[in-house]
């Protein structure tokens, strides 16, 4: 078990006393203790951080240097890219000045949509597999936005990095973790930011609760509980929703947790995971995979290409992570079975414990906190939510409403990112979040072929991880005024 660091949460929060506890590099790595669990050598193979080359440095709290106007380049049209771009296009003080689709008829149909909306139109890339490389050579692209199938993202999130732009990229920012690692390395050299579009992070609830948390309404943080439980059969099977089938494809490639940051990443931020607390181990189990094939044989005609492939991907693959601080974390990821959708969202410690996806009032949520509930009867989130609203949806909530989609957690992190980087801040979310809440991807599958036996999590900070700092719990600032 590791010294819990000096400076609590709410010092980091309040000012000058956070800021010269930092300065101070409170905490050490060399101080902090290793995993609480026995871990078999063997298991824990490759946990070393790399060495960092000559003249590479870290990118912890390194913020942007600011913009005027923020200019951002699209690659992938597909739904995701397409609606997103839309969004981007709506921030303020943000244009979208080119975009990039393998399939030409993605580019122009975008273009033409944002210029039906009044905006300028975009320069247009596609047709090709050398489209993107050639976005990247313009100079007027600040943030490149990458929206692709998964096995992409690594390559076109490195060649952005090496471009000179800052990069957000869609779940996960890369699959394999030489591939994690390599992105961090690129950046720390570049000194541009990549940062993962974790939209959830930026939900309504999962703010609320992160703030709950680091006011102490749960005392000392004990667990949690986050995943992506989504019923995704009938659009897995669609001749037209995702391209190519391409996440189709993926279940029949590997046994892995492809796809739980959404429910992760917000108990990771609560839990300050790289910010006073890391991930340590990792085991994974995964059940039979049933789901598909069965959805296949009530529902999918003969004739339809899926006939020819074999699913080895467990309906519910579950991962079982420990932290430096003696913490644990359930992540779930299952979209082959049929249920409702749930992140679950929950955290508890030893005060006080809240479930998202469990309450009957709108916001879906439950509590119960001590000395406030008693009686062994849950309490309904919503007064504690109204509370403890994010000062980011108490300024751009109604915004959020209006224009984005996911009940408006698209438009607060697109809005936010302009922003961090209009006002020359520091990421919410930083390479390193992005790489360790994407290491489950890798590591299930590392895991799962030791038969379930705990595998190590790397500490991509090399150290940085025992300094508390802000990051999701960001103080109130404005957007700067556009020109």
């Amino acid at each position: 078990m590791s010294e819990i660091p000096a400076v609590s949460r709410r010092l980091v929060l309040g000012g000058t006393l956070a800021t010269g506890a930092l300065a101070a590099g409170i905490g050490s790595a060399a101080g902090a203790a290793a995993a609480p669990a026995p871990t078999a050598p063997s298991a824990l193979a490759g946990a070393a951080a790399p060495r960092r080359a000559p003249g590479q440095k870290s990118m912890v709290n390194v913020p942007f240097e600011p913009y005027a106007t923020v200019r951002v380049g699209v690659i992938g049209l597909g739904n995701r890219g397409s609606g997103m771009t839309t969004g981007w296009s709506v921030i303020p003080g943000c244009t979208v000045t080119a975009v990039c689709d393998i399939r030409a008829d993605r580019v122009k149909r975008t273009a033409d949509g944002l210029v039906a909306k009044g905006k300028p139109r975009p320069a247009e890339f596609g047709g090709s597999a050398d489209s993107c490389a050639e976005m990247l050579k313009r100079d007027d692209i600040d943030l490149v936005y990458i929206a692709t199938p998964w096995e992409f993202h690594h390559e076109q999130g490195k060649a952005a990095l090496l471009s000179g732009k800052h990069v957000i990229v869609e779940l996960p920012v890369a699959t394999e973790l030489d591939e994690l690692w390599d992105l961090v390395d690129t950046s720390e050299r570049t000194r541009k930011n990549l940062m993962l579009a974790e939209n959830c992070n930026y939900g309504r609830n999962e703010m609320a609760m992160l703030k709950m948390a680091h006011e102490g309404l749960f005392g000392d943080i004990t667990n949690g509980h986050g995943g992506y439980l989504h019923d995704l059969r009938a659009l897995l099977f669609s001749n037209t929703y995702y391209t190519d089938s391409w996440r189709r494809l993926w279940h029949t490639r590997s046994t892995a947790s492809f796809y739980a940051m959404h429910g992760l990443a917000p108990i990771a931020a609560a839990m300050d995971i790289n910010r006073g607390d890391r991930m340590t181990t990792l085991k994974a189990t995964a059940t039979a995979p049933k789901g598909l094939a069965d959805y296949r044989e009530r529902f999918v005609p003969r004739s339809h290409p899926s006939w020819n492939e074999t699913y080895v991907n467990g309906d519910l693959v579950s991962c079982a992570i420990e932290t430096a601080n003696g913490r644990t974390i359930r992540a779930d990821h299952d979209v082959s079975s049929p249920r409702p959708y749930s992140r679950i969202n929950t955290l508890a410690g030893s005060r006080g414990i809240f479930e998202d996806y469990a309450g009957t009032s709108t916001t879906g949520g439950r509590v119960y906190v001590e000395p406030d509930h008693g009686g062994h009867s849950w309490r309904d989130f919503d007064t504690y939510r109204k509370e403890f609203d994010h000062w980011l949806w108490k300024k751009i909530g109604d915004d959020a409403a209006n224009n984005g989609g996911h009940g408006g957690m698209d438009y607060v992190l697109q809005w936010r990112t302009i922003q961090l980087m209009r006002a020359g801040l520091v990421p919410d979310i930083d390479v390193y979040d992005s790489a360790v809440w994407c290491a489950p991807v890798p590591l299930s599958v590392m895991s799962l072929a030791d038969k379930g036996r705990p595998v190590a999590v790397p500490d991509f900070t090399r150290g940085s991880w025992v300094n508390l700092r802000t990051g999701l719990d960001s103080r109130e600032t404005d957007m700067p005024p556009v020109a």
